[in-house]
């Protein structure tokens, strides 16, 4: 087993970019690997409520059902604080098992990681 963190940076602007780091966490996680996966730029915006349920990339999941995996299989999904803050989304927006955290949270657990993927 590898220990992962899945970064993405995009958003309902690019909804198939939106979509890969979600899909690279179900791969990692169905074949056994520990993941965080973090979101930030305009990737923040897919830890709110309610945003994954309108997202469908070309040809992919949608995304709420890759969410829905990550969520139940005890993915960490990690948002940017500061990204958050930009964008006006607070602790209380987000998802369930989504979390803001800062840069420290990030660099310390890419150093710990084996592999960091990022989109």
């Amino acid at each position: 087993m590898a220990t992962f963190i899945i970064s993405g940076s995009r958003g309902t602007d690019d909804p198939t970019m939106a979509t890969l780091p979600f899909m690279a966490a179900k791969t990692a996680k169905e074949q056994g690997h520990d993941v965080v996966l973090w979101l930030w730029n305009e990737a923040v915006t897919l830890g709110r409520k309610g945003v994954a349920d309108h997202v469908i990339g070309v040809n992919l999941t949608p995304l709420k059902e890759l969410l829905a995996f990550v969520q139940t299989a005890g993915v960490s999904i990690w948002v940017c604080g500061a990204c958050a803050v930009a964008r006006q989304i607070g602790g209380g927006d987000l998802v369930s098992g989504a979390s803001l955290k800062g840069m420290p949270d990030y660099i310390k657990a890419v150093a710990e990681r084996d592999r960091n993927v990022m989109f």
